[in-house]
């Protein structure tokens, strides 16, 4: 007996929905079956969830302090190419100066 391959993709999409049919009616009955949750429970949640927020804010807290350290370190460092552009200024000079003293030396 040969089946055709249109009648085979049927055959084995039939299978497929039966089959989730099945997988999910399962998980349904699992999910029934799991017993309500204590007020203990609730408030240990409840507790955890208290916890959680307090370790965010202060981790918002050090990511603050952190980017106002990381403005503080850019000011300085901007602060520091300043000084070394004028530095490199005055050097150029001063090496321009020399160079124009040694050849007054070498002329007289």
């Amino acid at each position: 007996m040969a089946i055709s391959r249109p009648m085979l993709l049927v055959f084995l999409l039939l299978i497929l929905i039966m089959t989730s049919q099945f997988e999910w009616r399962h998980q349904i009955v699992d999910f029934d079956m799991t017993p309500s949750v204590t007020p203990k429970q609730q408030q240990i949640s409840r507790r955890e969830e208290a916890v959680k927020e307090k370790i965010i804010l202060s981790q918002e807290k050090n990511i603050q302090r952190l980017q106002e350290l990381v403005r503080s370190l850019q000011q300085q460092l901007l602060q520091c190419k300043g000084n070394n552009k004028t530095n490199d200024t005055i050097s150029h000079l001063t090496e321009h100066v020399l160079e124009l003293e040694r050849q007054q030396i070498l002329e007289d």
